[in-house]
């Protein structure tokens, strides 16, 4: 393919790993940067389940749990059909920085979708990362 498949970001918070974990892996820490509410079964194969006030509720499920250095989820496509089994695929990794924490993430599935779909997927994800991930920085620094 032509385009990237994935989308990756990189910054280190000036918070230890289990303050960042939490912030990840919570209902209480999620819906405090991503999204307004949220609920998790934290295992593989758990839902994850997060809504916005002014948009959509979407159900995620988690595929990693390594605990505290990485967590992944699946998340659906918007414009695929209902049922579509195509997901994305994100994933956060944790490592200890000083004393604070090394974050990446990385969302990968693009390319397995056609050019405008994956136009519209993949701009719309890439602005939306470096938006929420700016809010998990401002959440952890407030916390």
């Amino acid at each position: 393919m032509a385009f990237p498949d994935q989308i990756e970001r990189t910054m280190d918070i000036a918070r230890p790993v289990s303050d960042v974990w939490a912030a990840l892996t919570t209902a209480d820490g999620l819906s405090s940067w991503f999204g307004q509410q949220a609920t998790i079964d934290l295992r593989v194969g758990g839902e994850l389940t997060m809504s916005w006030d002014d948009g959509p509720t979407i159900e995620l499920r988690v595929e990693r749990v390594d605990e505290p250095t990485a967590f992944g989820f699946t998340w659906p496509i918007d414009g695929l059909p209902e049922g579509d089994p195509r997901r994305t695929y994100v994933e956060f990794t944790l490592e200890p920085v000083g004393s604070g924490t090394r974050v990446h993430l990385r969302e990968s599935g693009f390319a397995q979708l056609d050019d405008e779909l994956y136009a519209q997927a993949y701009e719309s994800h890439s602005g939306g990362w470096t938006s929420e991930l700016g809010e998990l920085v401002a959440h952890l620094d407030a916390a």
